[in-house]
């Protein structure tokens, strides 16, 4: 028996259910062409827990990471100076929609956002890595994905946006619900040249 569940899931504030819905269980789908259309809005962006409408237990959280929700990448050897800076990105929306069977959790989830060209930056297709995560209660990693987002930017477009759409399947215990996981999304500020 397969069930969808709440969709609170855009961090944006483009109004109430996914993508501007007013309900909880409307049956829109994550798709990249919203995500991106929802990363170009002058909406406020988010890079926490906050979420539009409400959230369903039957589902599991879908957050951005605290501390890599953006990453600056800089010139060699001159991390943190402003005048260095070539690309910074940042994810700005976040969406997800779950389907859950006895046993197990698929979540179809997505996120956008947006890359600036810096004063050292050059124009042309920006390639930025990303992680994924899926932890337990118990706040173990029990899945995880890797992707790399591009964006385009140019002198007389400083700005490109990018977003992603992705499928994840993962067991749940017995008597475990699929809301007491959560799924996180950031960048991997590991790479060289970030800061």
């Amino acid at each position: 028996m397969l069930s969808g569940c709440g969709m609170s899931s855009l961090t944006s504030g483009l109004g109430g259910g996914m993508f501007g819905g007013s309900s909880s269980n409307d049956s829109a789908a994550v798709s990249e062409d919203q995500l991106l259309a929802a990363a170009k809005s002058n909406g406020p962006s988010s890079t926490g827990s906050t979420t539009v409408g409400e959230v369903s237990t039957g589902c599991p959280k879908f957050v951005v990471a605290q501390r890599d929700g953006n990453i600056t990448l800089y010139e060699q050897g001159r991390s943190g100076d402003g005048l260095a800076i070539i690309h910074r990105g940042e994810i700005t929306k976040t969406a997800r929609e779950c389907y859950v069977e006895p046993g197990r959790v698929t979540v179809k989830y997505g996120f956008s956002g947006r890359v600036l060209l810096g004063p050292k930056g050059k124009p042309g297709s920006v390639m930025l890595p990303v992680n994924i995560q899926v932890t337990d209660a118990k706040r173990e990693r029990i899945a995880g994905d890797n992707v790399t987002v591009d964006a385009v930017v140019g002198l007389d477009k400083p700005i490109g946006y990018f977003s992603t759409v992705r499928t994840v399947t993962f067991d749940i215990p017995e008597g475990s619900r699929a809301g007491d996981f959560e799924m996180m999304v950031g960048f991997d500020n590991k790479v060289a040249g970030a800061g």
